[in-house]
């Protein structure tokens, strides 16, 4: 396993973060044990979740599933650098609470935290990450309350999702201004798929020190070998069928590219991921453990700069970093 530090930090994560997502509705707490202790013993010493994960407001079930797992003990707790997130509407349906729906009030972050911790019996989270941006929110608000988390020893360190890249320079600005570290990473959708965040975010991460961790890097599994599945008779349906007859033709060209390389699709998305700047390391969320051991190889896989080439005709970004890509 290869590891690098979090954005400026000096906390060290390993290259591919561990997503559990799926965990609780549609991986069994078995088989999420399971997929933990495989990650664990690969070396993946960064697990992602939330608080809103499992799908069933105010619940937290994949939260408490990671918690059951840490708390077996053997060193789990001390060896992972644990991830979760705040923003969501936390409120059971039938107990509708305004303080309790999407947002940063410090109320919320505070509680939120707390909720957090019980949930995953712990005392501690390392990352402690806004889901979204709250506009309505100032961000003296939001770092004053983690400021209070990071003196209670709470929290170590604050990470983004979402965000754009002026939300990303105007906390970054903030949090400097009262004398605290601010952001160390943002989580954003960022795959060869869907490169909008080349045009901004990036540039944003890169002049703050924001390390970036990319969640869906396989395009909800669009660069997974989608096309090859699909001849083995793993038939797509709904809105996916239409996705796949949208990118098609490029779907074809990438498809036959990784069987030239001889690699698997998804490897090939992952090592284009972890060779691009600025990309701290890719979230994978498996929903089995062969999913989990399919992601491995791409640590290995550097790609050529020909390939790389090849990567950006099939699947061409913005054109660069605002304004150079829409202006001279």
């Amino acid at each position: 396993m290869k590891y690098s530090p979090l954005g400026r930090s000096g906390l060290k994560v390993s290259r591919l973060c561990l997503g559990t997502m799926n965990f609780g509705p549609h991986t069994t707490e078995a088989d999420s044990f399971a997929i933990m202790d495989r990650a664990l013993a690969a070396g993946i010493n960064f697990f992602d979740t939330a608080d809103i994960y499992g799908w069933k407001k105010g619940e937290g079930i994949t939260e408490k599933i990671v918690g059951r797992w840490l708390g077996q003990g053997g060193g789990r707790r001390e060896r992972v650098v644990l991830a979760t997130k705040v923003f969501a509407a936390m409120y059971r349906d039938d107990q509708f609470d305004p303080n309790w729906d999407r947002g940063l009030s410090a109320r919320k972050i505070i509680q939120g935290c707390e909720n957090s911790l019980r949930r995953m019996q712990t005392d501690h989270i390392d990352l402690f990450q806004m889901h979204h941006i709250d506009r309505k929110c100032p961000f003296d608000e939001i770092w004053m309350a983690m400021e209070k988390l990071v003196a209670d020893g709470k929290i170590l360190y604050v990470g983004s999702s979402n965000f754009a890249g002026w939300d990303i320079a105007t906390a970054c600005l903030t949090a400097r201004g009262r004398k605290f570290l601010g952001l160390i990473s943002e989580q954003s959708l960022y795959n060869l798929t869907e490169r909008t965040i080349e045009l901004e975010v990036v540039p944003a991460c890169r002049h703050y020190g924001v390390g970036i961790i990319p969640w869906s890097p396989l395009g909800g599994g669009m660069l997974g070998g989608v096309l090859q599945k699909a001849k083995e008779g793993r038939r797509a349906e709904g809105e996916k069928l239409k996705e796949i007859e949208k990118l098609r033709p490029q779907l074809e060209k990438y498809e036959a590219l990784c069987a030239k390389l001889g690699h698997p699709p998804s490897a090939v998305a992952l090592a284009w991921l972890l060779q691009r700047p600025g990309v701290t390391a890719p979230i994978v969320g498996p929903r089995t453990l062969a999913q989990l051991e399919g992601a491995l190889p791409a640590l290995e896989l550097t790609l050529s700069e020909e390939t790389l080439k090849q990567l950006d005709e099939i699947w061409p970004g913005p054109g660069g970093e605002a304004p150079n890509a829409y202006a001279w």
